[in-house]
């Protein structure tokens, strides 16, 4: 994974077919998606529950590009070896999620994987300040996690701005997760986001068996996130 601030797509499996997850998977990625975000929920720390290691596991020979786990589960720091074994390529675990976020990072870091912070609407960015060193992404919440197809809470928006100065020229990609549609990527974008995760926006209206809506989706959110940076920039 090498590092740039290019817009990258994530489509969230939340939203596929669940009784189809392979072939979802490379659909999505042959329609242009850039990595592929899984959303792992205990129905403790969030109120709903989906992917276990061993689904995780049965996802990853049809992920060519990069397998994104978001852990939305609490206690995280006895589950992180097994995610990794499972084969994802980024974890990333909430702030919220213990008391010692700096060690379920180096935890992280140890088993080889990229390192995700990620932060619920309500949480501030102060933390993250003496975190950012530890970071390979941070992880904007843009929904309340927990489940697809929610409505895109405009303040956070400020939260990406601010996540970005303090970034600065470290390589720390900043991914936002909710309400994302081709009205909001640019918002996002022209705040600093450089991942967009994206589930209902991509899956609807497409199948395994006719994607090409799933690559109209994916290249309306690119394009107009691209366009939002572009002018930015000119």
């Amino acid at each position: 994974m090498s590092f740039d601030r290019s817009i990258r797509i994530a489509p969230s499996i939340l939203s596929a077919d669940f009784a189809d997850f392979g072939r979802e998977i490379r659909a999505v990625e042959d329609q242009g998606a850039d990595w592929v975000h899984v959303d792992v929920m205990d129905g403790h720390f969030v109120p709903n529950l989906t992917f276990g290691p061993p689904a995780v596991k049965a996802f990853r020979p049809h992920v060519k590009t990069v397998m994104d786990v978001h852990l939305m589960i609490a206690p995280v720091d006895p589950y992180i070896e097994a995610y990794a074994a499972a084969g994802a390529d980024v974890i990333t675990a909430h702030l919220e999620a213990g008391p010692h976020v700096h060690r379920t990072l180096q935890a992280i870091r140890a088993t080889g994987k990229k390192a995700g912070l990620a932060l619920n609407p309500g949480t501030g960015i102060e933390a993250v300040e003496y975190l950012l060193d530890m970071v390979d992404l941070v992880l904007v919440m843009t929904v309340n996690p927990g489940f697809g197809g929610q409505k895109f809470i405009a303040p956070q928006l400020e939260k990406i701005a601010k996540l970005r100065a303090m970034i600065g020229d470290r390589p720390v990609h900043i991914q936002v997760d909710g309400g994302i549609t081709p009205e909001t990527a640019p918002l996002v974008a022209a705040a600093g986001a450089d991942v967009l995760v994206a589930g209902s926006a991509v899956f609807t209206g497409g199948s395994v068996s006719a994607p090409a809506p799933y690559g109209n989706n994916i290249r309306a959110i690119r394009t107009a996130a691209e366009a939002a940076v572009a002018g930015k920039a000119a």
